[in-house]
């Protein structure tokens, strides 16, 4: 990539978003050398191919082994005996054509180093890794050493005396809007009050559309000192022509230099270690005096100690005494020694994508400038995993359970032994999502051998199809695989790395839909289930089956430069539970109707203008033609949803396109409406000069005065809208569309635009939060109830009426999503005075919350698949804390948090939210349970006295209503009748809420799950 443009925006295009051209071109010109190519160097490797470097050259001189094929993915059982690095070549190159990757089979020498920028070293003696660092040290090649022993693993870097970071965090830098600016020595900036400006003391800020004081607006950065979280001061400012008013404040980031220490200095510098949880930290100094300690066992005996010796463990624990000796740690943890001595043999898979994807990141920030990088070293452990009773003092252990046995697990069952590899492949796990993580996840399954023995197996389903812009970051796709459902090629790409494993490949969507295949008897035949999802409400079902099902899941997710794993187990752990509602960034709903003032605000807008027209106005179309009870069930969510609601399934009934024709004349009428007629009449209701009650100017502050566009179809962005807009309005009534722009101008012409006549109704005034607190007005309610009766027409029901919703999605270049976006948001922001967004910015305008970097996604898989090991350890042995574990490119290590369940009372008893009330519906054959049984149930087993019976918002019995007539009937003929619609017949469970009369105003009840079948 010598130049910006040869920047292939189709592969990379979701790195765009996050590292930005010209990092993207600084790594394109760097060539890395990864030397050793076991199961950690391979990790480390493919994330660097991926993300497109250079050039990549991988060097070994060692040769495929049985034990190699436990964490080694680009090796297979004919490689056995021929050269690693050879063999991995051809699997390597694969990933990315436009990196150069080749092969040296050599040893290491100074001489050759000088050709690369980057240096990575894997499985390497402590004596290479000092004298290689020393020469990459004085010469300005970044250098890096990583390594893992069994559940263990260590990072170093050094990047020399003097490395630049262009950019510490990758955050978009902070805007303030101002208030005023005051004249004097210094200037005080006074920011409005809508929230915190974030500025620190010593950042440096730009000004722009400064009204007064526009000198500010052509001056450089200018270093700032907070004053408080509204106000800041600059330098002198009483030269100045006047006192400034209005503008923005934009956060200018500066370059930092960070001086690094030599490999052999750094061993001797204990503050140079990175704490990866503080719960840990005498366990992690022990491990920087342990991996030494190795080293130097190595050199002496020629061999790791064996998984159950307790002679060679005691001479590691000899030598890591001697070394802390010089060191005098406060704490030595002599425990840790003795575990890393039993372990060290262990090659596995998850650890090895962990460390892999981290050291990979640190390859990124070396060539990239971006990102504040590791100083300098990382000590990672997952001891946890490790069965309790099966630790360093145990004298019992078999050394024909640890030991090879010339299996592809030998580097596994070093570690865990030949038992627990065993019930490894014969586990049951649901894996939901193939796509960056799901990927990761299934090629460590394969390499664990999860699921690859008798009765053991995998299902992974996955809906989407393969897209270019996978392929940077999911790795078991190729360019031949584009087209093809993602789960189907994912689970023949893992048969190939382990012919063993037991895989199914389904195509189906997680939703109540799908649960006549997912129902009660698939969840009850697994083991743990695995979420691998892009969305949170797709999270939120499964979790809500897990629960329902009782069944451990691990979930995993990314976002943009950031991660997060956890495991849930019932009875506990918290479960994913419910979404928290993030109000800090929210998005006012003023701000994005008629006050926006930054980009944000104007790409929320097309979003939600994209989401309601051609997502959910079909959605609820197709729910009024297929359920008789949907208005009246709208009618009981507010008048103001229901306004809305109502009035666009009318108004997609009622005004049908019947040709393409009619798609392009609605697209230029809806362009009128948002870009030119609302607009006026927001200045009929306020004017340009318009005061406040106080005598000040109404559009000042962030509230920008608007200016209404008109249309001009020889302008770009109004004929972009249009042509995205018909496009998609065609094809949610399946009518066939087209891009060309002549035929359509055409159209245009013949195409009548009602004039603008402003309205002075109080139902067309700008609505505010506040209007909508007070409900809907006079006008709106009797809109709503012409609504209520047009909609029982006949003439709008029928199944030539069904209409087809559409799913947002953003790689698809062909389905006018993105042109819709990027057109309506910049054409709401050209009526703001608002910079327009490219469709780079458009496809992501925050990147540290945009797409997963492929070496973000590696360490969340290595981390879920240390989840499904815990499992294994809860399943069998005394449990350990589950924990949630979160981690950031720019904050280079990971974080944890407990998460035991939460207990709560109920009538003076304590539950869990994976406690529930058992009632078997119908016994041994007989008829199903009344309702009065059922309340007889609740009082005979659990010594409750039922007050109310609610299943999802439908009330079936209320003590203090007239419900006694529905005593007899069954609870699923009440169900029925109240529901007003059948029970599908996939539902083997209703979940029932109940009130009690022992704690009538308790909230958190755990559900009666009632059994039908």
């Amino acid at each position: 990539m010598s130049e910006l443009e040869e920047i292939d925006e189709g592969f990379y295009s979701r790195q765009l978003y996050v590292l930005g051209r010209e990092a993207m071109q600084r790594m394109g010109e760097a060539n890395i050398l990864i030397a050793g190519m076991r199961g950690l160097g391979v990790e480390v490797a493919h994330n660097v191919i991926l993300s497109g470097v250079k050039s990549v050259t991988v060097q070994d001189e060692g040769q495929v082994l049985w034990e190699h094929l436990s964490s080694q993915f680009f090796l297979r059982e004919a490689d056995l005996g021929q050269n690693r690095a050879e063999c991995s070549l051809p699997r390597l190159a694969s990933l990315n054509p436009r990196v150069q990757v080749s092969a040296h089979t050599g040893p290491l020498h100074e001489d050759m180093l000088m050709q690369y920028q980057v240096v990575v070293l894997t499985d390497s003696t402590l004596e290479e890794q000092k004298r290689l660092g020393n020469h990459c040290h004085s010469h300005g090649i970044r250098f890096i050493v990583v390594d893992t022993r069994g559940l263990c693993g260590q990072l170093f870097c050094d990047f020399g005396e003097e490395f630049t970071v262009l950019d510490r965090d990758g955050e978009v830098p902070m805007t303030a809007m101002i208030n005023y600016i005051t004249k004097g020595n210094p200037g005080l900036v006074s920011c409005l009050d809508e929230e915190n400006h974030g500025f620190q003391d010593g950042h440096k800020v730009s000004f722009s559309e400064v009204r007064g004081m526009a000198e500010l607006n052509t001056m450089g950065p200018q270093e700032i000192k907070v004053i408080s979280g509204h106000s800041f001061s600059i330098g002198d400012t009483s030269g100045f022509t006047e006192t400034g008013h209005g503008g923005v404040a934009t956060e200018v980031k500066q370059p930092s230099t960070i001086k690094f220490k030599p490999l052999d200095e750094a061993l001797m510098d204990p503050e140079l270690l990175v704490m990866t949880d503080y719960g840990k930290k005498a366990r992690h100094q022990t491990l920087h005096l342990a991996f030494q300690g190795l080293h130097m066992f190595v050199q002496k005996e020629h061999r790791l100690p064996k998984p159950t010796s307790q002679a060679d463990a005691a001479v590691l624990l000899d030598i890591v005494r001697g070394l802390n000796a010089s060191a005098q740690l406060e704490t030595l943890d002599e425990d840790v020694v003795l575990l890393l001595a039993r372990t060290a043999r262990g090659d596995l898979a998850p650890l090895n994508a962990f460390m892999g994807g981290v050291a990979a990141q640190e390859v990124l920030k070396a060539c990239s400038g971006k990102f504040k990088p590791l100083i300098q070293w990382l000590y990672f452990d997952a001891l946890e995993c490790l069965p309790k009773d099966v630790d360093n003092k145990d004298e019992q252990l078999s050394d024909s359970t640890f030991s090879p046995d010339g299996s592809r697990y030998d580097g596994q069952i070093a570690v865990f032994g030949s038992k627990f590899q065993e019930r490894l492949g014969k586990l049951k796990y649901f894996l939901v999502g193939a796509g960056a993580i799901g990927c990761e996840l299934l090629k460590n399954f394969a390499l664990m051998g999860l699921g690859a023995g008798e009765g053991g197996h995998i299902t992974v389903t996955d809906m989407d199809s393969i897209e270019r812009s996978n392929l940077n970051r999911q790795f078991l796709f190729r360019s031949q695989d584009i087209g093809k459902m993602k789960s189907s090629v994912a689970a023949e790409a893992v048969r190939e790395m382990n012919p063993s494993v037991n895989i199914t490949a389904h195509q189906n969507r997680l939703d109540p839909e799908s649960e006549r295949v997912y129902d009660r008897s698939f969840f009850r035949g697994l083991d743990g289930v695995v979420a691998a999802l892009d969305n949170v409400e797709a999270r939120v079902h499964l979790d809500k089956l897990c629960v329902l099902h009782q069944r451990p899941m691990l979930e995993g997710g990314t976002l943009g430069t950031k991660g997060h794993t956890l495991v849930v187990v019932p009875h506990l752990t918290e479960s994913y539970g419910q979404p928290k509602a993030d109000t800090e960034g929210a998005i006012p709903l003023c701000t994005l109707k008629n006050f926006p003032h930054r980009i944000e605000h104007t790409l929320q807008w097309a979003r939600d203008q994209f989401e309601g027209w051609f997502k959910h106005v079909p959605e609820n179309v197709n729910l009024f033609l297929r359920d008789p009870g949907f208005v009246e069930r709208t009618l009981g969510r507010g008048e103001a949803e229901a306004l809305e609601v109502l009035g666009g399934v009318f108004g997609a009934q009622g005004h049908r396109p019947t040709r393409w024709e009619d798609c392009v004349r609605w697209a230029r009428c809806r362009w009128e409406s948002l870009f030119s007629d609302e607009l006026r009449q927001l200045l009929h209701c306020f004017p340009a000069d318009q005061l406040t009650t106080s005598g000040l100017p109404f559009w000042s502050g962030t509230k920008r005065c608007p200016r209404p566009l008109t249309f001009d179809q020889n302008k770009d962005p109004h004929m972009q809208y249009i042509v995205a807009a018909a496009n998609l309005y065609a094809h949610i009534y399946g009518i066939a569309g087209t891009r060309d722009c002549a035929a359509i101008r055409v159209t245009l012409r013949d195409t009548p635009v009602p004039a603008f006549v402003p309205s002075s109704r109080l139902s067309d005034r700008p609505i505010t939060e506040e209007d909508q607190e007070r409900g809907i007005t006079d006008d709106g309610k009797a809109r709503l109830e012409q609504l209520t009766e047009a909609l029982c027409s006949p003439a709008l029901e029928g199944p030539a009426m069904h209409m087809h919703p559409v799913e947002f999605e953003k790689d698809d270049d062909s389905n006018f999503h993105m042109d819709y976006i990027t057109a309506a948001s910049n054409l709401r922001a050209e009526n703001y005075d608002i910079p327009p967004a490219d469709r780079l910015q458009v496809s992501n305008p925050n990147p540290s919350r945009g797409p997963p970097l492929q070496p973000i996604t590696q360490p969340g898989a290595g981390l879920t698949e240390y989840g499904s090991m815990l499992l294994m350890a809860i399943g069998h042995w005394e449990p350990r804390a589950p924990t949630v574990t979160f981690w950031a490119e720019e904050l280079p290590r990971p974080g944890r948090l407990h998460v035991w369940r939460v207990s709560r009372q109920v009538a003076g008893r304590e539950f869990t939210l994976w406690d529930d009330f058992p009632v078997e519906g119908r016994r041994d054959a007989q008829q199903e349970m009344t309702l009065e049984g059922l309340l007889t149930h609740m009082k005979t087993e659990y010594n409750l006295q039922v007050s109310g019976l609610y299943y999802g918002p439908a009330v079936l019995y209320r003590v203090t209503s007239e419900h006694k007539d529905r005593l007899r009937q069954s609870v699923s003929d009440v169900v029925r009748m109240v529901t007003k619609s059948e029970i599908p017949p996939h539902t083997h469970i209703l979940e029932i809420y109940a009130s009690f009369a022992e704690d009538e105003d308790c909230e958190d009840v755990p559900p009666i799950r009632y059994l039908l079948q």
